[in-house]
């Protein structure tokens, strides 16, 4: 039986977090602020007509093929299939060290079926924390009774759904483009993913990532990066809160 890949965690969550990835924005149904995507065969990335800043995650499948094929490789694995098989798919292939899994460090739940087959997994490790950043929040709400209590999900603005987010009262995350903003937004910033699975409100992430030459988000990372800011790496300076 082929499996699903999973990766151990970056510099910025730890090599305690476990976690999976699908190809960004071809399997983010609800994504706008934040849409980019990598050709599957290396023809670059195209933003699209609404994006405000590029998905960092499109940027490592433009420039590694190696990030590009797995990606694409479990895509095509669930795709198509029941929600009982998808589950049945994704419990095969869970890491059986994995105690914290983050679900998409790229893509999202790009169908009800989806969504509901990663509900099913995380009933069936009540003892593990899943957790995940995602637009589609309409999902979420379809089934917003049934959530697992080890399920920590966490809205990201900028979708095409985002009214959804304050009428539910929903636990959401928000890229801001410097530290003054998060603080007029009375939000703390996440460095580590640590606001994502173990926190209750809402939070930022600062910018980061490859943006487009000449634009807001790239003018911003530069004024970030003058203060010391690395980006999520071992190597950063810059932590203020």
């Amino acid at each position: 039986m082929e499996t699903l890949k999973f990766n151990r965690g970056n510099a910025k969550l730890g090599k305690n977090i476990y976690t999976f990835s699908l190809p960004a924005g071809h399997s983010c149904p609800f994504a706008k602020e934040c849409l980019s995507k990598a050709g599957r065969n290396g023809e670059g990335i195209q933003d699209g007509k609404h994006t405000r800043f590029r998905c960092f995650a499109a940027s490592s499948e433009a420039q590694y093929k190696v990030v590009r094929t797995q990606r694409w490789e479990n895509f095509e694995l669930l795709k198509g299939l029941s929600v009982e098989a998808m589950a049945n798919l994704i419990d095969a292939s869970l890491p059986a060290k994995a105690k914290i899994i983050r679900i998409h460090v790229s893509g999202d739940f790009f169908s009800q079926n989806y969504f509901d087959a990663w509900l099913k997994v995380c009933e069936r490790y009540p003892d593990r924390t899943f957790y995940a950043y995602t637009k589609s929040v309409k999902f979420w709400v379809n089934r917003i009774k049934n959530i697992p209590a080890n399920l920590k999900l966490n809205a990201s603005r900028g979708g095409t759904h985002d009214s959804l987010i304050d009428s539910n009262v929903l636990k959401s995350a928000e890229v801001v483009f410097s530290h003054e903003e998060a603080k007029k937004k009375g939000m703390e910033i996440d460095h580590d993913d640590s606001h994502a699975y173990a926190k209750d409100d809402s939070f930022a992430l600062l910018i980061h990532g490859t943006q487009p030459a000449g634009s807001e988000a790239s003018k911003a990372l530069s004024a970030l990066k003058a203060l010391g800011w690395k980006g999520y790496s071992n190597k950063r300076k810059d932590k203020r809160s």
